[in-house]
């Protein structure tokens, strides 16, 4: 019996063996069966076994002006970037920088002056005294006026495409702001404006105060605008606020085109980005054709798009300034809709209703041992001892 065993094992065993060879064979036949190339591979013509007779680039100037020949060449075979391409036509496109022109601040000049404020700052007996007694009280707005200065409009920039700012307002676009925008929605700093910070529609209710250092003499453009907030196009925008021929640094003078909308962003869609542009104007422009009725609670007067207004105006206005804040749902919306547009608020998330329970029976009969657990937080009288 055992010996029977035995034998069906490895009978079985080899014909499972004789199948799994057999299928081996034939799936190597069919990878040896290879279509041959459409043409020469990359580097065919190198010589492996003699690398010592290749050319030398001694440079890397050299190397980069061959590499650049060899991409710029035409192949066969599809690369990475044609099937990128072919999905986003738009790919690897350079953006064009459509704002004021900078010009680069000299190195060596911006050198010698950390070196004579350093200079005078060892000869201060005084300010040694406070670093060494640790009292000195670094000024907050000397350190900005010098961020602003050097190195601030590029963080700017950074954040306005890390945010996607340019990307929504002005396609294969973008701008250095120049200008420093100061908008407070209070007095104190918890309303101001910055780069993507957090403020609430409750705060953002009225018009703030704005301020920015312009020359005497010239005229500006200031817009607020959604491009997170339409209910119908996912392309376009609500135009909030839109003041043209402001004169100098001073909004309210400016010629008010569409008066002051607060923030709505709906129900259950999350954060909305509210962005303030900033056009410096070459002179004084007729703005009939995008003039709002006053008040405007239309939403459908109010549906812009910022690069269509500025593909109008291009010729006469150029962006100078740029900020923005983030907002979200809050009770104020529901009032802005009800009260001031006049229409139905729409809400795109699940309103779970409050738990219902009974009224509490004090001599229950028949309950759970947990009857009472329901009632143990709510406003009405609780019967027991727990």
């Amino acid at each position: 019996m055992a010996l029977r065993t035995i034998c069906t094992v490895v009978l079985r065993n080899g014909t499972d063996l004789g199948v799994n060879n057999v299928r081996t064979f034939v799936t190597t036949a069919f990878l040896c069966r290879r279509i041959p190339p459409l043409g020469p591979l990359p580097n065919e013509e190198i010589d492996v076994e003699n690398l010592e007779s290749l050319d030398k680039y001694r440079s890397y100037s050299r190397y980069f002006k061959q590499a650049e020949r060899a991409k710029n060449n035409s192949t066969w075979w599809k690369t990475y970037r044609s099937y990128v391409e072919k999905a986003d036509p738009e790919h690897g496109v350079e953006r064009v920088d459509i704002g004021l022109p900078y010009c680069q601040p000299s190195r060596l000049k911006e050198v010698r002056e950390r070196r004579q404020v350093m200079k005078e700052n060892k000869k201060n007996a005084e300010l040694e005294r406070a670093f060494r007694l640790r009292t000195f009280k670094i000024p907050v707005d000397q350190v900005q006026k010098t961020w602003e200065k050097f190195s601030g409009l590029f963080h700017i920039k950074r954040l306005a495409d890390h945010y996607g700012v340019f990307r929504d307002l002005f396609p294969m676009a973008y701008f250095l702001p120049q200008i420093s925008l100061r908008i407070y929605y209070s007095q104190d700093n918890s309303g101001q404006v910055h780069y993507g910070n957090r403020l609430t529609p409750t705060q953002a209710t009225s018009a703030p105060q704005i301020s920015f250092d312009a020359e005497e003499g010239s005229l500006w453009t200031l817009l607020l605008t959604c491009p997170d907030e339409h209910l119908l196009d996912n392309e376009a925008e609500y135009v909030h606020w839109l003041v043209g021929n402001i004169p100098g640094g001073s909004v309210q003078a400016g010629e008010e085109l569409c008066h002051y909308l607060p923030p709505f962003p709906a129900r259950g869609t999350g954060f909305h980005r509210y962005v303030y542009v900033l056009f410096k104007q070459e002179g004084p422009i007729n703005f009939q054709e995008d003039v709002r009725p006053s008040p405007c609670h239309s939403l459908v007067d109010r549906t812009f798009k910022t690069v269509d207004f500025y593909r109008k105006h291009q010729d006469n206005m150029t962006p100078a300034g740029l900020a923005f804040f983030q907002s979200q749902w809050d009770e104020s919306v529901s009032n802005t809709f009800h009260n001031t547009l006049n229409m139905r608020e729409p809400v795109f998330e699940f309103i779970r209703p409050p738990v219902y329970h009974p009224p509490q029976v004090k001599f229950p009969g028949g309950k759970p041992l947990r009857y009472l657990d329901r009632y143990r937080d709510g406003k009405e009288h609780t019967y027991g001892i727990y």
